[in-house]
């Protein structure tokens, strides 16, 4: 079996800026900057072999690129028991159309439809019994963060290893946007 996912990787400087909020929230496990991605599709455990089909069917998935951006933080969960801080994506027609597109061409293969709505993130960090008034106050200290438009021009397929010391990332296939 492999675990997989699609995303959207970004430019050094927004990582970079990503990167250089984590701190200050007892409990919370932060994301490496090289691990920073924009998740479209988590595809989870599948069999080895169904790899090759899986990247054949993501090759005609080729919208226009497009320009994205990054704005605010927030948590998953209630303040008690957040378990997810994230940054998040500026509203995009042309996301949500490239991930209507993915979820197709996924499921014209067999594959289960994602069981949870689409909500565009870049997750910062895990957390496990965080403070609520340190996670309140770094909620209001970067409230007002936004990166600079960047340009999507490819999305990845990558095999997740799940280790003891988080998960290793690996690219497995690359996928172009239309110019």
């Amino acid at each position: 079996m492999i675990r997989l996912f699609l995303a959207i990787d970004f430019p050094r400087e927004v990582r970079q800026r990503l990167a250089d909020m984590a701190g200050g929230i007892p409990g919370a496990r932060w994301t490496e900057d090289s691990q920073l991605h924009l998740t479209l599709r988590f595809i989870g455990e599948v069999e080895e072999p169904l790899l090759p089909d899986i990247a054949e069917a993501l090759r005609i998935v080729r919208p226009p690129g497009f320009e994205l951006g990054l704005r605010g933080v927030g948590i998953f969960g209630k303040p008690r028991q957040a378990r997810v801080l994230w940054a998040g994506v500026t509203k995009s027609e042309a996301l949500d159309h490239l991930h209507g597109k993915i979820e197709s061409a996924l499921q014209g293969l067999g594959l289960e439809p994602e069981g949870r709505k689409f909500h565009a993130h870049v997750t910062l960090a895990r957390l496990k019994k965080a403070p609520p008034d340190r996670l309140s106050t770094f909620l209001a200290a970067h409230d007002a963060f936004e990166s600079k438009p960047f340009e999507v021009g490819e999305y990845h397929l990558y095999s997740s290893f799940l280790g003891h010391h988080g998960a290793i990332h690996t690219i497995q296939a690359t996928f172009p946007l239309e110019c």
